[in-house]
């Protein structure tokens, strides 16, 4: 598998600097982890559903979600999870190129389909859980294992945080601790912890609203600060959180001003790609990526073919920021030290210079962990050439 792969040869060869690499369901945990992307949810009772996924692996989705959960009303679950297991097994013989999970409604599911999957449950890379507290926590966890074992191969969880225990604040902190613990002692099945913030808006009857993200509805960004603050520390106890899911894929009458500038598209003569993003509301959804990054979170959840391009274009490397990291990096390694260089002689204990932009400082000490940050996302999502901006990359995404 690899990002933007539908991009022919040359296009890709001028638009970035460094290439995303492949990678696949034996990759590092990390790799898989940040290569998740755009994890795009398709309900479990759709009659096409391998011919579905598989179109949309071709379009460049390389994670997806059959969800026989929300999207499954309960006197349909029994044909879902039938129609889930052919679409499986029909997608193994096909070796569908994406990350493909199944998102059950209790532990005892897992078991159930793994067992109906047979030998074909190795087209699985795991099982999403939702309302995971710590209550549900280890019966999730063992049968996640106990799929391993029956598939013969590897399988993770991606919990998703949504619960009342978690939102409300006098049993948020116990609730939050407990959890940490359980995940630090099987964090090897943890491959991403998911945000569930439709439900948590639910708890308060609140629906945001297309002009604002989620950072503005004050109640989950709360949350959003704390779980970040319990699970997405750079210390090696944490884990990766992706963004919640933007609800929105059509405009209708806009309130408040459009969020993309027009220049840039301007420069590339494609003012109808912007006017496409704004009419279905895709502005909203670059910023609210843009405010994932800057509070800690990486990937996100999506519901709609529309916010893929989006989600990945935006999760490619700038050119600067891959400059900036590549020298906090070499400032930290023993060889830059040797060199005796006022940048290599800030590896260890601090220090500072221009960046090779020369708009801004690196700080070799406080950026590590964000160099480390922006490599992991250069190996799966490639660095863009100079000059390259996300607007030209969607461009050519659209052209295929």
């Amino acid at each position: 598998m690899r990002h933007f792969s539908q991009l022919p040869a040359a296009a890709s060869g001028e638009l970035f600097h460094r290439a995303p690499a492949e990678f696949d369901r034996d990759s590092s945990h990390q790799v898989l982890a940040h290569a998740l992307g755009a994890t795009l949810y398709v309900p479990g009772t759709r009659d096409d559903l391998a011919e579905v996924i598989e179109r949309r692996v071709a379009a460049g989705v390389r994670s997806m979600v059959i969800d026989l959960e929300d999207a499954v009303r309960d006197d349909d679950l029994a044909q879902a999870e039938d129609n889930t297991v052919r679409a499986i097994a029909r997608l193994s013989a096909r070796r569908a190129g994406a990350l493909l999970f199944v998102r059950t409604r209790v532990p005892e599911q897992i078991p159930q389909i793994t067992e109906h999957l047979g030998k074909y449950g190795e087209a699985l890379t795991g099982f999403v859980a939702p309302k995971f507290t710590p209550a549900n926590a280890v019966a999730y966890l063992d049968a996640t294992a106990e799929a391993a074992q029956r598939s013969g191969s590897r399988m993770f969880l991606m919990p998703v945080l949504e619960t009342p225990d978690l939102l409300y604040r006098e049993t948020r902190e116990p609730a939050l601790q407990e959890l940490r613990d359980i995940l630090t002692r099987n964090r090897d099945q943890i491959l991403c912890l998911r945000l569930g913030a439709t439900d948590l808006c639910g708890l308060y009857g609140i629906r945001r609203d297309r002009d604002l993200s989620i950072y503005e509805v004050q109640i989950v960004a709360d949350l959003i600060g704390d779980l970040v603050n319990h699970f997405g520390r750079m210390d090696g106890t944490g884990h990766v959180i992706s963004g919640p899911v933007w609800e929105y894929f059509r405009s209708q009458d806009r309130l408040m001003k459009p969020r993309l500038r027009a220049s840039p598209f301007e420069l590339l003569r494609a003012g109808k790609l912007r006017d496409r993003l704004l009419k279905e509301d895709l502005d909203g959804l670059i910023r609210e990526i843009v405010l994932d990054r800057s509070n800690g979170l990486t990937g996100k959840t999506v519901i709609h073919p529309t916010h893929v391009p989006v989600v990945h274009a935006m999760s490619t490397v700038s050119h600067e920021e891959y400059v900036d990291a590549q020298a906090v990096l070499a400032a930290a390694t023993p060889s830059a030290l040797q060199t005796g260089s006022a940048v290599a002689q800030g590896g260890s204990s601090g220090g500072v210079a221009a960046s090779q932009y020369r708009n801004k400082m690196n700080e070799f000490r406080p950026h590590r962990r964000w160099a480390e940050r922006i490599m992991l996302r250069a190996e799966v999502f490639g660095v863009l050439a100079p000059g390259v901006t996300v607007p030209r990359l969607l461009a050519a995404v659209e052209s295929v």
